[in-house]
């Protein structure tokens, strides 16, 4: 009813009598009206009243988790980035107050919102109260949030895991108490009510990754290693245009037969930098690095079939062809240099020998031959010269070393050939200087970071190699058992504590002193004296001594 139309109902309200003056009509009006305009301030008045009542507005509180769960991310966003409170009626965010457990909390405005800053919290269940006062068209907004904080991740074992084989299943085991969900390699795993799992994986890798999460959120992660022994290794070197020539491979062969070795080392890649086969790996093909000197396929059909392994050397950095080749092309970062410039001299193995051990295309072109020799059915990967060159590092510029040590570098491409080798069935050994054992820096072998990253160390123990007086020892040349025991003693204790072998080399070549069968035979028992049966002969000419393998 609009205001005229009470005025009019009031004045008919009124009795009216004949006659009447002016005079005695005026204060009814006034009446009328004054009622009137009380009315409709009592009608305004209402219809705040219900508005305000009808429209109680929302506050949205975004970051926390929905079902009130904090786990340790969430702990940390809260305490570092806060939440964000906000209202669909409009109101300014200034008004707004938050506690927890009754303890305000600070907060600032964030445009149309407030942002609130939880800070540290303690485990166990919490309050959260928001509340937002009333404006003079919206009600006033309170919401209340449980929190249940739970930062604590599953704790994990993972159990020592030893498969037979590379090329089947294994099974890894452990404990996660409190996890709700297991993983081994992404892969679920079955879980038990007291934290017991166990996954089942298609064949070992070199590293395992546990993952246990509970019902929190949190989560813990484990690495672990699967060990499988290299069955015992007894082989002998052989180069690539060695295994060319039917003079050298039919000998070698014969020993294979007779039974007095259960492998050949063939070479994938020489000092020279060449690879014996026509490798299918990009780099290769560019630098002309690939030289066909074998028919890989057969070669390795061959050596199977006389119920041997082979053992696929690779010569790492030690590499002319791949440092002239990116020398002239202008990849110059893939080759040590002086620190004034131009390529490091490698000490006594002359200018553009050496590549860069830090350069990640270098790396990666020996990680692409080792997967592709697995992939091509070679049992094992042997790197050898996986170092840097001889000389201080003050005297050589490696592009792209940063801060980490060569040692790391070097150990960390290992590690990464390792977990390719494994995928293709692949065993992985590390041959290295008898001196690294003591002075790890001299050339960038670490013993006890490459042990941990490969299957077997292959120490050059070559007795002609030691100096005099070394491990106290005269003449070491002369004295093949006494040198070879002692210096294998130290391998033994410097990897004691890894799951690699050791799988030394054994000199089959004379200089200085003749070395026929007793020579290469008081060095395979001087081995065994320390606990090592296996071992890898090494002639360069390719001629060994079957009588001290009798």
């Amino acid at each position: 009813m609009r205001l005229a139309d009470w005025k009019t109902w009031l004045l008919s309200l009124s009795p009216r009598r004949s006659g009447s003056s002016p005079s005695t009509r005026f204060p009814r009006r006034r009446a009328a009206t004054l009622v009137c305009g009380v009315l409709a301030l009592v009608l305004v008045a209402g219809s705040v009243v219900l508005a305000r009542a009808l429209h109680r507005p929302e506050l949205r509180l975004e970051g926390l988790p929905s079902d009130g769960k904090v786990n340790a991310a969430h702990a940390k966003s809260l305490r570092e980035e806060g939440l964000s409170v906000s209202s669909d009626g409009g109101a300014e965010p200034g008004g707004t107050r938050a506690t927890l457990d009754g303890r305000p909390l600070r907060a600032h405005a964030d445009g149309r919102a407030l942002s609130v800053r939880l800070g540290a919290l303690r485990e166990g269940k919490h309050q959260l109260r928001v509340a937002q006062p009333g404006s003079a068209l919206a009600g006033a907004a309170e919401t209340v949030r449980t929190l249940t904080v739970d930062t604590t991740a599953p704790r994990i074992e993972v159990a020592g895991t030893e498969a037979d084989s590379l090329k089947g299943p294994v099974t890894v085991e452990g404990k996660a108490p409190g996890a709700q969900r297991v993983e081994v390699q992404g892969r679920k795993a079955r879980l038990q009510r007291d934290g017991s799992f166990a996954a089942r994986l298609p064949r070992p890798p070199a590293r395992t990754t546990v993952t246990a999460t509970d019902a929190a959120g949190n989560t813990a992660r484990e690495d672990s290693l699967v060990t499988v022994r290299r069955p015992q290794l007894k082989a002998v070197h052989v180069s690539s245009q060695g295994w060319a020539s039917d003079n050298l491979r039919e000998p070698v062969m014969k020993l294979l037969k007779e039974k007095k070795i259960n492998a050949v080392q063939l070479d994938i890649k020489d000092e020279l930098g060449e690879i014996g086969y026509d490798s299918e790996v990009p780099l290769a093909k560019r630098i002309g690095a690939a030289k066909g000197y074998y028919d890989v396929k057969k070669a390795v059909e061959e050596i199977h079939a006389a119920g041997g392994a082979v053992v696929g050397r690779i010569v790492a950095f030690r590499d002319p062809v791949l440092a002239s080749a990116s020398w002239k092309s202008g990849h110059r970062d893939r080759v040590v240099q002086k620190p004034g410039g131009g390529p490091y001299d490698g000490g006594s193995y002359g200018e553009l020998s050496f590549t860069n051990f830090a350069n990640e295309e270098v790396r990666q072109y020996h990680v692409d031959l080792a997967e592709e020799a697995a992939k091509l059915g070679f049992d094992d990967i042997l790197y050898d010269y996986i170092r840097r060159p001889d000389g201080r590092m003050s005297g050589m510029r490696v592009p792209g070393l940063g801060d980490t040590t060569p040692e790391q570098s070097i150990a960390d491409v290992v590690a990464k050939t390792r977990t390719v080798a494994r995928e293709h069935g692949a065993f992985l050994g590390v041959s290295v200087f008898g001196i690294a054992v003591t002075r790890p820096e001299e050339i960038a072998q670490d013993i006890g970071k490459l042990a941990q990253q490969c299957d077997y160390i292959a120490p050059m123990i070559y007795p002609s190699h030691w100096a005099a007086g070394e491990y106290g020892v005269s003449e070491p040349d002369a004295h093949p058992y006494e040198i070879t025991k002692k210096s294998l003693a130290d391998f033994k204790k410097k990897t004691r504590h890894t799951n690699a072998e050791i799988v030394p080399w054994i000199q089959d070549f004379s200089m200085g002193s003749t070395y026929g069968d007793a020579e290469v035979r008081a060095q395979i028992d001087a081995a065994r004296a320390d606990g090592i049966d296996g071992f890898l002969l090494w002639n360069p000419g390719v001629r060994y001594h079957g009588g001290a393998l009798d």
